[in-house]
């Protein structure tokens, strides 16, 4: 018994960093890396990043021209017409000239009618485009730039919260599991305690009362362990649905160390200036005093230029009367639009100003998160001392009544009040240990950066 229990507390410093404090964590960091690549909520943000990606080089695309073919056919009868009067203008003449001639050189003609409506006509062209004065295109393709960064920044502040929520989750399943051990190796020491119980009340020497309390103390831990493989189990399925895997997937346990020295560096950083955060948000303004300076030259007037290049003509005649080249320019001023503009410049400014105060928000919620972080390492740095302590006195404890009870001198409420203690203060142990895991953690993603 006594070897056993210096087994116990030997295997909690080796495990939690006091005899090894620097040890792998691969299976912690190959789950890290699998819910990077697989986690689901990333990926959607991966597509939303490819659709901004999209539309950036849609904004550069408009400073290329632009080469469109159109054709029209009409089929026209009635309308509107225009009378030329050629025979009132030209007949007198030529009766003239017939006469002064003694001929019919030139034969009378009729005046002409023409619908304006074209009949059998068709018009084929192809229209190159270039706008060459258009202010809003250079800004457009600003703001795409910018919202792909601010993509870049959502998914790296999702990454870091990823990153946190994996950890902190596999360090619970790791409690559960180790809890779980704890409770078994106590289930050990009562079922031997009730073997002992019934073999001294078969010999003469025991109660029935004490066969029937240490019998209720294996039921009792019983209890404990489907309790234990329930939580073990929701622990695990967090895991899994966070790295999106089958959510019956076996989680790998591996034994997590506390690294000290890190703890002390994480301690005193203090610079979370490169944070995705604060890039998302800074960009975010950029993005509006990029609309603002876009709204603000409402007024610079928009200047395309065109040419068409094509074939008209009537019942599909193709000769060279029938093609044709025009260039052509067109400008666009705005004189009267009932203040649209000013109020989009008015919404620009009140935005800015709305992201300014954000960003001062978010500079003292992250500086009250790393306090409020380093103050939950202290306090589970403590009890990780205290519960030490506890265990090494409830080991010695255990020791002590366990002899006493095999000698008789102990009772068995005193037995079972030690070995209570025992699992107790492991229990506490195993939860300190896994708190600052969890608590350093939390701040490793306070200070995450950029870099």
């Amino acid at each position: 018994m006594e070897n056993s229990h210096k087994k116990f507390f030997i295997g909690f410093l080796l495990f939690f960093g006091m005899l090894e404090e620097v040890q792998s964590q691969s299976v912690l960091n190959n789950y890290l890396d699998e819910g990077l690549q697989n986690n689901l909520v990333l990926k959607e943000k991966n597509i939303s990043l490819d659709q901004s990606i999209l539309a950036l080089k849609d904004a550069k695309s408009f400073f290329l021209p632009s080469i469109d073919f159109g054709a029209t056919y009409t089929v026209a009868d009635g309308g509107r017409a225009i009378v030329l009067p050629i025979g009132d203008l030209l007949n007198g003449v030529y009766s003239s000239l017939n006469t002064l001639l003694d001929r019919q050189a030139f034969p009378q003609i009729q005046n002409v009618e023409e619908q304006f409506l074209a009949n059998n006509f068709y018009d084929a062209r192809v229209r190159i485009s270039y706008p060459v004065i258009n202010p809003d295109l250079h800004f457009n393709k600003q703001i795409r730039d910018q919202s792909v960064r601010l993509e870049e920044f959502e998914i790296e502040i999702y990454k870091a919260e990823l990153t946190k929520n994996i950890k902190q989750a596999y360090y619970k399943y790791c409690l559960a599991y180790t809890a779980k051990q704890i409770l078994e190796e106590s289930k050990i020491l009562v079922q031997q305690n009730l073997k002992d119980n019934k073999s001294l009340l078969a010999n003469g020497k025991g109660l029935p009362a004490q066969v029937l309390r240490a019998e209720s103390e294996v039921e009792n831990i019983n209890s404990q362990l489907i309790e234990a493989e329930n939580r073990m189990k929701n622990a695990a399925y967090y895991v899994n649905f966070l790295i999106n895997r089958p959510i019956e997937s076996e989680v790998i346990f591996e034994t997590q160390s506390i690294n000290e020295m890190e703890i002390d560096n994480l301690m005193q950083e203090e610079d979370f200036s490169d944070r995705a955060e604060i890039h998302k948000i800074n960009t975010a303004k950029g993005i509006q005093e990029t609309a603002l300076r876009m709204n603000q030259n409402f007024a610079i007037p928009r200047l395309n230029t065109f040419a068409d290049f094509g074939m008209q003509g009537f019942e599909f005649d193709v000769s060279d009367q029938s093609r044709y080249f025009m260039l052509g320019v067109n400008m666009s001023f705005p004189i009267f639009q009932g203040g649209r503009n000013r109020n989009a410049i008015t919404r620009a400014k009140n935005e800015i100003t709305n992201l300014t105060y954000q960003t001062e928000l978010l500079d003292d919620s992250i500086e009250m998160a790393i306090r409020a972080a380093k103050n939950n390492i202290k306090a589970a740095e403590a009890a990780k001392y205290s519960a030490e302590q506890n265990l090494r006195s409830a080991t010695a404890y255990l020791r002590l009544i366990d002899r006493g009870y095999k000698e008789g001198t102990n009772s068995l409420i005193e037995f079972i009040d030690a070995r209570n203690q025992f699992t107790l203060s492991e229990l506490k142990l195993t939860i300190a240990n896994y708190s600052l895991l969890s608590a350093v953690a939390e701040l490793e993603r306070e200070l995450q950066t950029l870099n």
